[in-house]
């Protein structure tokens, strides 16, 4: 049982160094650039060693992006419109130094060629959204007929957009005041004045590093 339990934890680190490796150089390269010959390099093991964890580039794709929202934990417990904002603030401020979330931000244009479109990472974080809003509407935290889904799939557009151009402009610096922003601009059409005011964002919130 103590060997078995060593070869694991063994393959469980170099999982996850292939993974990191993985993520750098789809961040670096893009998904067109990168190789497996490449990842293995970076990571520093054989092509065997690759191919025994991932089938290919495309599988280890599908597991950095598919991944995403489970490395994005806020740091304190909230429910309705205060996770939601805790969620994406999280996302936006870690996403300046994690490399695996670095990497799934580069890899959203290309998922058509590893992920099915009903599994996507647009996908995934509008479900995640969506029963945020739910939940906000159980609690009364929103406006009377506010449509859910129709919000909760404009905060992921709006976050996706900002990710790219603050990538473009200022190297992702100011994605979380950009974040922050578009919330500001939203929260009056989705929630009664006495509920914005109860709304706390990042530095706040303790999702600031």
């Amino acid at each position: 049982m103590a060997v078995r339990a060593v070869k694991q934890e063994r393959a469980a680190r170099t999982r996850a160094a292939l993974i990191r490796a993985a993520a750098e150089v789809f961040g670096e390269y893009g998904f067109a650039g990168a190789s497996v010959a490449r990842i293995a390099e970076r990571a520093g093991l054989t092509l065997g060693a690759v191919y025994f964890h991932f089938k290919s580039k495309e599988e280890l794709a599908r597991e950095i992006v598919t991944a995403q929202p489970d490395l994005v934990v806020p740091p304190q417990d909230s429910q309705g419109l205060q996770h939601a904002i805790d969620t994406t603030l999280t996302w936006a401020y870690q996403l300046l130094e994690n490399p695996v979330l670095q990497a799934g931000a580069r890899l959203v244009m290309d998922q058509e060629h590893f992920v099915p479109k009903s599994e996507n990472s647009h996908q995934q974080w509008m479900g995640i959204l969506l029963r945020d809003f739910q939940d906000a509407q159980k609690r009364r935290e929103l406006r009377a007929g506010v449509d859910a889904e129709a919000y909760a799939r404009l905060i992921v557009s709006a976050c996706t957009g900002a990710q790219m151009h603050a990538q473009l402009e200022t190297s992702r610096s100011d994605l979380p005041e950009r974040v922050e922003e578009a919330w500001q601009c939203l929260l009056p059409a989705l929630a009664p004045p006495g509920i914005v005011k109860k709304l706390q964002f990042g530095k706040e919130r303790g999702v600031a590093s």
